[in-house]
C-alpha cells in the first residue's frame, strides 16, 4: 500500500531531478512497484500554481514550434495548459484552428452549441439555455465535461476561451484527474474498484415534449481508453444522478467529495480576455459571478472526442 498523501509526498523535486512530461502514464495497476514509481514522479512533478500552466502565444491560427511544444508539454505532464494571446482574440475560427494544431479535431457539438460546434457560454435569461447552470451566474460544482454521454462519445479534450470576463467572480478551479485517481487509490483500492464498475454512476434520461431526448447513461467514473489513457467521468451535483447503491460506491463518492473540497492540488484562476484553457477534460468548477450589463461575460467552449496530442508515454494504462 502507498503511504497517504502528505506535505513531504507533495514536495517539489530536488534540484536536478527530472520530471519529464513523457513519463506521466500509469503502468499496470497490478504492478505495485511500477505504480509506486509513477506515483512518486506524478506528485513530485505536479504544477504548484496556475502560472506554471501558462504559455504566451502570438497568432493562435499559426502557433510557432516553441509555442506548440510548450502547450503539448504541459498537457502531457499536467493534462492541461493555459494560453494567453498577446492580442485579445474574438474570432471563433482562430480558436478552432488553435485546437486543431494541438490534435483536437473531432468536435462534439451538443444540442445547445452554436452552428459551428462551439458553445457560447453566457447568461441566457428567458431562453431554453437559461435552464442550465452554465448559462446562469450561479456557481458550477466539480465535474468533467460530457459526463452524461454514452461510452462511444466520451469527451476526452476540451477548450475554454475567454472573450469577455465577468465584472466580478467567474473563477475556475482546476484539478488534474490523475491526482484524484492517486488519492482514491491511496485511500482504498476497493473504492477505486467500485468507481471503475460499469454501473457506478447513472445519469437518468432527459426528456422533452417529444419524449426521451437522451437515454439514461450508466458508466464508470474512472476508465481506461483505447489508447491507454485514464478517463474520468464525474459530477458533484446531487440532482439527476444515481450512484450504485452499495457500500463501496457510497464510501468512494464520499471520499471524492471530501478530497475535492480540501486538497493540496487544486489550482485556481480567472480567465481574462484572450486567455484559454486547453485540457484532457480535467476536473473543473466555476464560482458564481456578477455581470457588467454593458459587457457581459462570454466564453467559448469546445468539447472533443480527442485528447490533446502529446509525446508518447512510457507505458499505457491497463486494467490489471
Amino acid at each position: 500500500m502507498n503511504p497517504p498523501l502528505t506535505a513531504a509526498a507533495c514536495a517539489s523535486p530536488a534540484p536536478g531531478q527530472q520530471t519529464s512530461p513523457e513519463r506521466h502514464a500509469v503502468p499496470d495497476l497490478a504492478d505495485a512497484q511500477a505504480y509506486a514509481a509513477w506515483r512518486e514522479r506524478k506528485l513530485a512533478g505536479r504544477a504548484r500554481s496556475a502560472a506554471e500552466l501558462q504559455v504566451d502565444i502570438g497568432d493562435p491560427r499559426a502557433l510557432t514550434p516553441d509555442e506548440r511544444q510548450a502547450l503539448l508539454q504541459r498537457c502531457a505532464r499536467w493534462n492541461m495548459a493555459i494560453y494567453r494571446c498577446r492580442d485579445a482574440v474574438a474570432d471563433k475560427p482562430a480558436v478552432l484552428a488553435l485546437a486543431r494544431q494541438l490534435g483536437l479535431r473531432r468536435l462534439d457539438g451538443n444540442w445547445l452549441a452554436d452552428d459551428d460546434g462551439l458553445s457560447s457560454i453566457a447568461v441566457r435569461d428567458g431562453e431554453p439555455r437559461g435552464e442550465y447552470i452554465p448559462y446562469t451566474t450561479r456557481p458550477i460544482k466539480w465535474h468533467t465535461d460530457g459526463y452524461y454521454h454514452p461510452d462511444g462519445r466520451r469527451i476526452h479534450g476540451m477548450l475554454l476561451h475567454c472573450v469577455r470576463a465577468a465584472a466580478a467572480g467567474g473563477v475556475n478551479a482546476l484539478l488534474d484527474h490523475e491526482l484524484a485517481y492517486i488519492a482514491l487509490r491511496d485511500a482504498s483500492p476497493r473504492w477505486l474498484g467500485a468507481l471503475m464498475a460499469s454501473d457506478a454512476m447513472t445519469i437518468p434520461a432527459r426528456t422533452d415534449e417529444g419524449g426521451v431526448a437522451r437515454a439514461a447513461q450508466a458508466g464508470p467514473v474512472f476508465s481506461i481508453g483505447a489508447g491507454g489513457a485514464l478517463h474520468m467521468r464525474y459530477t458533484a451535483r446531487t440532482r439527476s444522478i444515481v450512484w450504485k447503491d452499495d457500500a463501496a460506491t457510497r464510501e468512494a463518492v464520499a471520499f471524492l467529495e471530501r478530497f475535492l473540497a480540501d486538497n493540496p492540488f487544486t489550482l485556481r484562476l480567472r480567465l481574462e480576455p484572450g486567455m484559454g484553457l486547453v485540457a484532457n477534460n480535467v476536473l473543473h468548477d466555476r464560482s458564481g459571478f456578477a455581470d457588467d450589463p454593458a459587457a457581459p461575460r462570454l466564453l467559448w467552449r469546445a468539447r472533443y472526442l480527442d485528447r490533446v496530442d502529446a509525446p508518447a508515454p512510457e507505458a499505457a494504462w491497463r486494467s490489471g
